[in-house]
């Protein structure tokens, strides 16, 4: 994994904006309407290609192909393995359910959405991973990036079992170790073609307030533990530092009052074989939660994606409040060179569902770059 003794780098958390026609195609292909494949093709090429030219302008050190391939961040895999019909019925994040004056309030953001993360397939019989054909496309895209490092983002296991109901297995355990079997291929592969691989995990957090919303903690944190361990038996073999993982508390503007606190959840996340975490740290329901990583040591050698840009916001940060944020990181971590500066989460983590304007997009990414240089100059 690329880190600096010199310099803070650069990176996001992995989707960036699509072009409305691609988002398109991606809503109709995850409804299993008809798509034309060649314009599916070039439509993803041609868009993979403009947000690798651009995160490349505004500055970005370990970038990626920003997901143009895929329709979301998770509901991708039905494409990719077997056992995937019907419509899930996943619950509404509980926050959102206490304010309906807010649902109300957020009704065109819903409208928005090409693809229906809270209705996704349901695993209706054995699951399987096909072939790498898809995954290989993707690699095949990104080959020859510019970057001084390129990544490229793969679902956990446990966000694939928590939002894509479990109506085969007997037992959720059972789910999950299908599900990380089977993940395990599309893991090795993004290794094997040279890129690092990120985890995109935020069901260690983001569940609390959802599918655990009316259990208590224990019963939340044997789930973290459950997903922990079967992503850790899917990573078998490959160097940690070649993985980071994205622990996230849901990427939408809303109240996040229900959040489980870092603190609870951290030990827990220390027990992944990854070589860095990647942490929301910018939003104001987390931008305290450096001070963790004072009580809670960062295990050596693991490294910090301090998240400091807000990806739901249209506020461009100013480059001193991003030094700041990253100052406060390295601080609280100890070493600067353990501090990467990252987004809270993706852009455009569904296709259409994006908060931020497109073009206000690269304008915060060249805000990362300049916070990070200044915070250069003050740290090292």
């Amino acid at each position: 994994m690329l880190t600096s003794d010199t310099r803070i780098l650069t990176t996001h958390s992995g989707s960036l904006p699509r072009p409305p026609r691609l988002a398109d195609l991606h809503g109709m292909r995850s409804r299993h309407e008809e798509v034309d494949p060649e314009e599916l093709r070039v439509a993803i090429a041609e868009a993979t290609g403009a947000v690798v030219a651009a995160q490349a302008q505004s500055g970005i050190d370990i970038g990626n192909d920003g997901e143009q391939a895929r329709e979301s961040f998770f509901t991708y895999v039905q494409h990719r393995m077997t056992g995937f019909g019907g419509r899930s019925q996943r619950p509404l994040m509980r926050d959102l359910l206490d304010h309906p004056d807010y649902i109300e309030l957020a009704l065109p953001r819903f409208a928005r959405m090409k693809v229906d993360l809270m209705g996704a397939p349901a695993a209706e019989a054995e699951v399987t991973y096909r072939d790498t054909t898809e995954v290989a496309a993707e690699c095949d895209l990104i080959e020859g990036a510019p970057f001084a490092e390129t990544f490229m983002t793969a679902a956990s296991p446990g966000i694939i079992c928590s939002a894509m109901e479990n109506r085969h297995y007997p037992q959720m355990g059972e789910y999950v170790d299908a599900v990380a079997r089977s993940m395990a291929t599309e893991y090795r592969y993004i290794v094997d073609r040279g890129l690092l691989l990120q985890v995109d995990a935020p069901d260690l957090a983001m569940e609390r307030h959802v599918l655990f919303a009316d259990r208590p903690l224990g019963d939340f944190l044997e789930w973290v533990e459950l997903v922990i361990a079967a992503m850790n038996h899917a990573l078998e073999g490959i160097d940690p530092s070649r993985v980071r993982l994205h622990v996230c508390w849901g990427n939408y503007e809303g109240p996040h009052d229900l959040d489980v606190p870092l603190e609870d959840i951290l030990p827990i996340i220390y027990q992944a074989n990854v070589g860095a975490l990647v942490v929301s740290m910018a939003n104001a329901r987390h931008a305290h939660e450096h001070r963790c990583f004072e009580s809670l040591p960062l295990p050596d050698p693991m490294v910090l994606v301090a998240g400091v840009i807000d990806t739901t916001s249209n506020y461009v940060e100013h480059e001193q409040v991003v030094a700041d944020r990253i100052e406060r990181a390295a601080r609280s971590v100890g070493d600067p060179r353990r501090i990467i500066a990252g987004t809270d989460c993706g852009f455009d983590t569904s296709a259409g569902l994006g908060d931020v304007a497109p073009s206000l997009v690269w304008t915060k990414l060249r805000a990362l770059r300049a916070g990070a240089d200044l915070a250069t100059e003050r740290l090292f």
